[in-house]
């Protein structure tokens, strides 16, 4: 019994018991627990939460527990899973639960709580991108009523007070809720007399119905009834409620049944980066109004979400590498490329109208011309501020928006003038101004200072972008298109962000990924991994502020790389390639437990294992002048790099000032591959914070290194090389992600999605399922080790299905560069031994396309350039030209520009009504689908999400090939 001076210092005269009562399966040493607002439930302190007590009913493990608290107690409250010493393993996802005593519950009567599990799927309803634009309509209807009086219905003892509590977010409009069942009260069946349910807020419909005794155990069920008569039962066996019917019984029961089960919600979307974007108005690239224009197309073709690269300001070096998306300069600051000059002001002079117009001509080349554009866009802008700065500076307008982001755009703006200053953005050479404080900033961004116009500038171009890019996502919202956004996992060490909070960040580190699909030598990103545990004492108040950024604009997000919020590939800062890195956190091989396994001479090991004939394999009889510029023998044909070229940075600096001195004359790639070959050749990493701390070098048995070891020191580390990458971790990893992951989602109400690619740890899609985060599925990267390709019909739910990614070749660009791959996916998809087509005709892009939208997947999103070839007007331009990223090219060049204008593609309705008959035969958002909702992960039959079976006639093939069965 709990000390009700808890909730007051006078003892409260009237008092009622609260029974909690969930089914949930535990494993061996684990408990649940109910934690909530209030302090008779541990004032959000799980520890201090109410512990319950296991029992069976039936074949059904049952958690309960009591307490007793006052009449008109309410409180927030949530399920918690965990061990012996109370530390929370995992808990619900979803929205918190409201505990309400109902109005007229009077003393020593008996509420009792009948709950289930919330996945984190459930909580998707609730996200702004089915709340506020998918279901935008149904979540404006008005509260009918709150919990009623009781009157003295509690005092009948043949009965029980039921409460039916379901969750519909999207209802058309006239329709009702009703709960029938096998009582008279629940209408025998009928929905004509079964109870009518009131709508009671948040998506939630409830009514109370007074059940004989004699009626339990109930049988019962959720259904929907038409304006129209039509009338739509819910999936799934019948619900069923049991009750003590004794005298100790409750006399008042909640059932708070979770979603209706119905046909989940799936849509379809289209994704592209905003610099590819080309309109008749623009300025040599994609514009944030020209939003409105892809909207307006992606209704035409019945889709639902427009995803996005990331946008924020990237102008590190102020050159062409700034293309790369996703190296922020500032993760608040938008970027000025997307600017729309011409809508900087209503009455910009002639001349510099003449001047845009002339911009407009010189930058609509075939791709983005960064630096031109760049350039251009900031010249002409400071003209138009410097003609209409002051009416502008003194607006409420622009004084409100300083005033709600000051706290990141002074920075940003100070930033940018000390940037152009002093020619870098390497603070770490900004002399006095390299060590931030907000009393230097102070300075900086004074009105006094001369340089204050050159800062209110800045502030003049992100108070536009944000104007304009608000604008196009509010047209989403009412288009019903969600606008979804990239989150990049790293920031430019060079950036606002590690000037401003350097306690955040590694800076004498760099994050990448291991080998994968994308490159065998990994990738080296260049950014700085994180300071978790600095992190952690505000509560990641830097990423909760950067994910309210974001939801001022969007409405959905991509998480980039999810993995790195478990574990991130942490290299060294001279590495330059992403092959010789370890995983941050993980638990190394200590010097001790290696040398228990007989494993002793470490030098030999974690240091590159160079030989002779190594040399000579590699360099041939140039083998000995590479040695004299790069090596010492420091015993019998045995070597070891110089000082000044023992790390890749050192051997490419060396490798350059060789060649420029014409001391060299060979292959200059060639040369560098091979030198980081040989100081990549090791078996162990030696931590360089602790020596006698070692790591397994990512796939160390293609080292030469290894292959000279013994059978058994071979076997030794083969199975410790095992242990580390997919053993050791796990619950470490777990446990990292479960403390940053939530501090994100909790941030916003954007609808989350992880790119899940690459080396997955099996944690990963647990938590991901916990969290309620959408997964990525690309065909050509399955997750499943023994399939060539993904089986689209075989993705589950909780996951965005995609042809290609921007990380990879088109589906045109892929089909055609590879004649074994493209016969093998002929063979395994389509059925077929014979010949495929050398090009990938439009009837294959349907075959694809349609494989994608007819998956269980709750997104099918698709790149542009995919959909465009549908039709053989638009797949003139050569296929590898509309690749977006080489993942191989660290200094890639971002710049692919659609060839067509969105104003054209609006003029096509042969294409969009192509696109829209996909979409819409798939059952993705289709017309008569508006009563359908998302979050219960139950694939509807197929025959309810396939279209009909047709045959697709392929041009010029061999005679025997007829058709192509879509299934």
């Amino acid at each position: 019994m709990v000390n009700l001076g808890l909730f007051s210092e006078i003892k409260p005269v009237v008092s009622v018991n609260v029974r909690f009562r969930i089914p949930y399966y535990t494993q061996w040493g684990q408990s649940l627990v109910v934690g909530g607002s209030e302090p008779v439930l541990g004032s959000g302190n799980v520890k201090k939460g109410l512990l319950l007590t296991p029992f069976h009913e039936g074949n059904e493990l049952i958690w309960g527990g009591s307490l007793t608290v006052p009449t008109g107690f309410q409180s927030e409250y949530s399920y918690y899973v965990v061990d012996d010493q109370k530390n929370v393993l995992r808990w619900e996802g979803g929205s918190k639960r409201k505990l309400v005593v109902p109005e007229g519950v009077e003393n020593g009567k008996v509420v009792e709580f009948h709950d289930l599990w919330q996945n984190g799927s459930d909580g998707l309803p609730f996200k702004s991108a089915f709340k506020n634009v998918i279901f935008r309509k149904s979540s404006s209807l008005a509260i009918e009523k709150r919990l009623g009086a009781i009157q003295n219905k509690l005092d009948r003892d043949d009965s029980v007070i039921v409460q039916f509590k379901i969750c519909c977010p999207n209802i058309a409009e006239g329709t009702s809720i009703y709960v029938i069942g096998s009582s008279l009260e629940l209408g025998k069946w009928k929905v004509h007399d079964g109870l009518k349910l009131n709508y009671s807020g948040e998506s939630v419909w409830e009514g109370d119905c007074l059940i004989p005794k004699a009626a339990f155990p109930l049988k019962y069920k959720y259904c929907k009834y038409g304006k129209n008569g039509n009338f739509s039962l819910e999936y799934g066996s019948n619900r069923e409620v049991t009750v003590d019917i004794s005298a100790s019984g409750p006399n008042y029961v909640v059932l708070s049944d979770g979603m209706m089960r119905e046909m989940p919600w799936r849509g379809a979307g289209v994704a592209i980066p905003m610099f590819s974007v080309r309109s008749e108005d623009d300025v040599g690239v994609g514009e944030f109004v020209d939003l409105k224009l892809v909207v307006d197309w992606a209704v035409d073709s019945g889709f639902h979400l427009l995803q996005l690269l990331p946008i924020n300001d990237t102008s590190v070096h102020k050159m062409w590498w700034d293309s790369y998306p996703y190296s922020s300069l500032s993760v608040f600051a938008l970027h000025p490329l997307y600017l729309r000059l011409q809508r900087l002001s209503e009455n910009i002079p002639d001349d510099i109208n003449q001047e845009i117009q002339r911009a407009k001509k010189d930058l609509d080349g075939k791709n983005v011309d960064y630096d031109g554009t760049m350039t251009t866009k900031l010249s002409i802008a400071k003209k138009i501020f410097d003609f209409e700065k002051d009416s502008i500076l003194n607006s409420d307008s622009f004084k409100n928006f300083l005033s709600k982001n000051e706290e990141w755009l002074k920075p940003y703006a100070a930033f940018c003038f000390l940037r152009d200053f002093f020619e870098t953005s390497d603070h770490s050479q900004w002399g006095t101004f390299s060590q931030f404080s907000k009393a230097k900033l102070e300075k900086l961004v004074s009105e006094n200072s001369f340089h204050y116009d050159i800062i209110c500038f800045h502030y003049y171009i992100q108070y536009h972008l944000h104007l304009q890019l608000s604008e196009a996502a509010e047209y989403a919202k009412e288009k019903g298109v969600v606008l979804k956004g990239d989150l990049p996992i790293g920031v430019d060490k060079n950036s606002v962000d590690t000037w401003v909070y350097p306690n955040l960040f590694r800076m004498n580190t760099s994050t990448g990924a291991p080998p994968d699909y994308f490159d065998k030598n990994g990738q080296n990103w260049g950014f700085p991994t994180y300071n978790w545990e600095e992190m952690s004492k505000d509560n990641y108040a830097w990423w909760r502020a950067r994910l309210s950024q974001m939801a001022n604009y969007f409405t959905a997000y991509r998480i980039d790389h999810i993995l790195g919020f478990f574990r991130i590939w942490e290299l060294p800062a001279h590495a330059m390639t992403g092959l010789v890195g370890k995983f941050r956190p993980s638990i190394p091989l200590s010097q001790e437990e290696l040398e228990k396994e007989g494993i002793w001479d470490f030098d030999r090991l974690s240091k590159p294992y160079i030989r002779q004939e190594f040399l000579q394999e590699k360099f041939g009889p140039l083998w000995t002048v590479i040695a004299s510029y790069f090596m010492n023998e420091f015993k019998k044909n045995h070597y070891e790099f110089k000082d000044d070229c023992n790390t890749e940075k050192k051997i490419l600096a060396k490798l350059k000032s060789l060649v420029e001195k014409k001391l060299l004359l060979e292959n200059e790639d060639k040369l560098r591959r091979d030198l980081f070959d040989l100081v990549q050749n090791i078996v162990l990493i030696r931590d360089p914070e602790d020596a006698k701390s070692f790591y397994p070098r990512f796939n160390l048995e293609d080292t030469s290194s290894f292959n000279d070891l013994d059978e058994n020191s071979k076997n030794i580390f083969r199975r410790l090389y095992y242990d580390y990458y997919f053993h050791r971790q796990e619950t470490l990893w777990r446990q990292n992600a479960m403390k940053t992951l939530p501090a994100l989602l909790n941030s916003s109400d954007m609808l989350a999605c992880g790119e899940d690619l690459g080396l997955i740890p099996s944690c990963v899609h647990p938590v991901m399922q916990e969290l309620g985060l959408i997964g990525l599925r690309i065909q050509r990267m399955p997750s499943e080790a023994d399939l060539e390709f993904g089986i689209p019909s075989q993705y589950d739910y909780m996951t965005v299905c995609a042809p290609s990614c921007h990380d990879c070749s088109t589906l045109r660009a892929w089909w055609e560069e590879d004649e074994d791959r493209r016969r093998s996916f002929f063979k395994t998809m389509i059925g077929s031994d014979s010949l495929p087509p050398e090009k990938c005709v439009p009837e294959i892009v349907r075959f694809v396309l349609r494989q994608h939208v007819e998956s269980p997947s709750m997104w099918a999103i698709f790149p542009l350039q995919d959909l465009l070839a549908l039709k053989e007007e638009y797949t003139t331009r050569p296929a590898t030209e509309e690749t977006i990223n080489d993942p191989t090219n660290p200094k890639h060049y971002w710049r692919f520009r659609v060839h067509v204008t969105m104003e054209s593609l609006l003029k096509d309705t042969d294409l969009t009504a192509t696109i829209k008959g996909l979409v819409c035969s798939s059952a993705r958002s289709y017309p008569g689908q508006e009563e359908a909702q998302p979050g219960v992960a139950v694939v509807p039959p197929k025959q309810q999400i396939a279209g009909e079976q047709e045959k697709i006639r392929l041009p010029n093939q061999d005679p025997k090939i007829t058709s192509i069965a879509v299934l």
